[in-house]
């Protein structure tokens, strides 16, 4: 009866607060540097994915797919995985940024 079901067999691991204390810290410091890192790195060189750059542009990964086929967006692909690096995206926006125009003025 019980044939078709999988059990899952979890181990339980004991340490002592102090030990918890400093894995705690040790992230929380990896964390800080990894931030801090991300910070000194300039916008231009940060590499983004479909998911990041979809959110940036608020459009789909539909049609970020249709960009990149017609060669609008400059783009990565390592091991099956796409990456645009932020200065390309600045690049696709600035060559698809249309100049606003001032409505005349009616005159009296």
């Amino acid at each position: 009866m019980f044939n078709h079901l999988k059990l899952l067999h979890m181990e339980v691991i004991t340490i002592t607060s102090e030990a918890f204390q400093k894995i705690t810290e040790r992230l929380e410091n990896m964390e800080k540097y990894f931030k801090h890192f991300a910070m000194k790195q300039p916008l231009s060189e940060q590499c983004l994915d479909v998911e990041e750059v979809c959110q940036f542009l608020k459009i789909s990964k539909r049609t970020l797919q249709k960009y990149r086929m017609k060669g609008m967006i400059t783009y990565s692909q390592a091991e099956g995985k796409i990456y645009i690096f932020a200065s390309d995206l600045e690049e696709f926006i600035r060559n698809h940024t249309r100049k606003a125009f001032a409505k005349p003025q009616k005159q009296l």
